[in-house]
Formats: C-alpha cells, sequence, structure tokens
C-alpha cells in the first residue's frame, strides 16, 4: 500500500511490460488453493476488528490494509443522447457501467520481508451494459500490490490497476471522483468525472453496518449517491460524450457471510426524486433470509436505516444464464419501510465470470425500480451472488 495518490494512471508501456513480467515471474511465489479458478488464499477469517467508530474523512475514503477485504464500488447509467436519456426516451441510447476495485489481505505474515510476498491483492472488474445493442462486455484485472502495478492508496481515494484507476479530489463542498477504464478485447472505455451533489451517506449505525446476526458480522460501510456524471464512453472505437447518474460504495470488513449465507441480493437505487434506496439480503441455501438491512434518505433529508427483519425479497422471474445454468431472480418484489418496489432488469444477460480474479461467478446488472403503482421511480443496479456456486469470502 502507498500514502500518497499514484502519479497517474498509466505507467509508460515499457515500464507495465517489465512490472507485468515481474508479476507473471511471481505467480509460483503465490499461495494457492484448490477449487474454482484456484483462487488465491485470503487471510483466514479470524477476530474482527471493526467496532462501531466515527468515520474520519478523507482518511476513511482511502484504503484500511489491515482489513482482510476492501471494495470501492461504482455503477451507475449515461446517456449518449443525453437529452433524450434524461426525458426518459425508449430511442435513448443508454448504458449502465459499473468498476470495481477490491483490495484483500492474503494470508502471507505482515512481517515476511520480500518485496515480491503478494500480502495484498487487488482485483478490478468493469462492465458495459448496452441496452441499444443488448450486450453486456465487461472485463476483469487482477495483481499484487507494488511494482507499479497495482496501488490502493492509504488516506484517500487513489487506486491503480494496470492502467485502470480510480481517484477523489475534494471540492467545495465535496468530492469529485474521476475513473479511467479500458478494455481492448472488451471493446470499451471510459474516462469519466463524478462529482457529488450530496453529503456522504453513511449506511447503518453511522458508518458500522452489521452484516449478520454476530457481532463481528459487520463492515464499515458509506455511499455516495446521486453523482452527477461527465465523460467520454468509446463504444467500438467511437468516442461518446455522455452525462448520467451514479452511485459509489465504499465498504471494508474482517468478516461479511455468516456460515449459513451461500450469497447476497442488494439493490443501490438512485431515485428521480433525488433520494437513495439500498436493501440487502444475505441468502441461505434454500433461498431464504440469514440477514437483512439497508436505508432510505429522501433528497435533503436524513436517513432511515432498516432493521433486519424490515426488509423482505420476494423473487419474481427468473433467467437461466446459458454459459453458467445459474438460475437468477430477473424482478423482484422489495418491501422495505420506505415503501414496497419492484426492481426489474434492463437486460436479462448481465452474468459476469469472474473466474480469473475474484474466483466468482455472479449477476450484476442496470435495472429499473418501479412503485406499487407501476410507475418508474428510480433507476440503479441489482448484484445477486451465490447462484452459480457457494460465495467463499
Amino acid at each position: 500500500m502507498i500514502s500518497h495518490p499514484p502519479p497517474s494512471f498509466a505507467a509508460p508501456i515499457g515500464r507495465l511490460t517489465l512490472a507485468r513480467r515481474r508479476f507473471l515471474h511471481g505467480l509460483a511465489a503465490l499461495p494457492w488453493s484448490a477449487g474454482a479458478a484456484d483462487a488465491i488464499v485470503l487471510e483466514p477469517a479470524g477476530k474482527s476488528s471493526i467496532r462501531p467508530r466515527p468515520l474520519v474523512f478523507p482518511a476513511d475514503h482511502g484504503a484500511h490494509p489491515d482489513t482482510r477485504i476492501e471494495w470501492w464500488y461504482v455503477t451507475g447509467t449515461v446517456g449518449v443522447d443525453s437529452s433524450a436519456a434524461e426525458a426518459g426516451s425508449a430511442s435513448a441510447d443508454r448504458c449502465g457501467f459499473q468498476v470495481t476495485f477490491f483490495r484483500s489481505r492474503t494470508a502471507v505474515a505482515a512481517d515476511q520481508p520480500s518485496r515480491f510476498a503478494a500480502k495484498q491483492l487487488l482485483f478490478a472488474h468493469a462492465a458495459l451494459t448496452d441496452l441499444k445493442q443488448g450486450r453486456l462486455k465487461h472485463d476483469q484485472r487482477i495483481a499484487r500490490s507494488g511494482f507499479g502495478i497495482a496501488e490502493a492508496a492509504v488516506g484517500d481515494t487513489a487506486l491503480a490497476l494496470r492502467g485502470w484507476g480510480l481517484i477523489r479530489e475534494a471540492r467545495q463542498g465535496g468530492s469529485r471522483y474521476r475513473a479511467r477504464v479500458g478494455s481492448d478485447s472488451a471493446g470499451f472505455a471510459f474516462d469519466f468525472n463524478f462529482d457529488t451533489t450530496q453529503p456522504l451517506l453513511l449506511q447503518g449505525n453511522a458508518g458500522y453496518s452489521r452484516k449478520g446476526p454476530q457481532p463481528e458480522q459487520a463492515s464499515h460501510y458509506y455511499s455516495q449517491p446521486q453523482l452527477a456524471v461527465s465523460g467520454t464512453l468509446t463504444r467500438d472505437g467511437a468516442a461518446l460524450p455522455v452525462r448520467g447518474t451514479a452511485w459509489l460504495d465504499h465498504e471494508w470488513s474482517d468478516s461479511l457471510l455468516d456460515p449459513d449465507a451461500v450469497g447476497w441480493d442488494w439493490i443501490g437505487m438512485n431515485l428521480a426524486d433525488g433520494g437513495a434506496l439500498t436493501a440487502f439480503r444475505l441468502r441461505s441455501a434454500d433461498g431464504g433470509t440469514v440477514y437483512a438491512g439497508g436505508s432510505f434518505r429522501a433528497a435533503g433529508g436524513a436517513v432511515r436505516n432498516f432493521a433486519a427483519d424490515e426488509v423482505r425479497f420476494v423473487p419474481g422471474r427468473v433467467w437461466t444464464s446459458p454459459q453458467s445454468r445459474a438460475r437468477y431472480p430477473v424482478e423482484w418484489t422489495i418491501e422495505t419501510p420506505a415503501g414496497r418496489y419492484t426492481v426489474k432488469s434492463l437486460l436479462n444477460a448481465q452474468e459476469l465470470d469472474s473466474r480469473t480474479s475474484t474466483g466468482a461467478i455472479y449477476w450484476e446488472g442496470l435495472s429499473e425500480l418501479r412503485n406499487e403503482s407501476g410507475q418508474r421511480v428510480g433507476v440503479g443496479y441489482l448484484e445477486m451472488t451465490g447462484y452459480a456456486a457457494r460465495l467463499s469470502l
């Protein structure tokens, strides 16, 4: 880990090539475990260091390398024809996108002196849901921290992984994030700015978010809803100016999954009136709920956090992946203290195969939120894990 932002997102080609060779030569020294995709061994779950405490910014925007797992997660929707997209036109050229950076502490001892010891690993996923083409494009990255390949700054958000990056800078009264992602193989790239329009949303008890019935099953977790997106989307070689709205989550933990949980279902929805809705549940093998939670904040209002017994996920229409054969509910009824909603995927085929990085197959995609009258009241992302195979975290 580093204590200052990387100087740039991309290193010179020669430097990247050398760094990549070093990384490949060092792969033999990594600890591996048997199973799907030979996942790298992370530090076993132990006593959690996560306790209720005030979050401190900008320090808590940065990495927390003393915790087992951490992620920065940005999802959103942009319109190539912004005026049509904002008007909700059926002909609007709209795309959903997500970019996620993960940091994981491995089983390698912290006092291991070798620079090649894989103490921290960085992963990244990026995806583009192209509604006009009816396609999902995605790519992924993985590298050990260091050697100019992968960095996660302590003290503020500054992430870099093999040419991809996410950096935060302070603006008067808020933040601007910049994300740069490019994939020649998948045929997309984006260079987006995300400007805050609202205060931070601290999930749970002032940022301490319970994730299970046991006290150690918790995370520190905050969101940045209603981010204003501007920038350039490159799709099939064409660079296009876009505007839209995004959502950012930052979460870090030592232990998230109860032994009875196989995965989770989660939504983060930007509401058309400026509000924000989060709901999640940890799911058991029989489809029941191990634990649940979420929050609602009206535009300009206070946060209303949901207790575990106040959130209910009811699956609706199911889509079967032709690749994994996993069966995903792509429509849900979700009951919360803020209302009863229907969540509908805007494209069924939004399954991501990340077995070469995080070792999991999961569904994550652009979806809409409708109220009980059937009116669309929000757009955001639905995530479903543990359907193709039990999630190990």
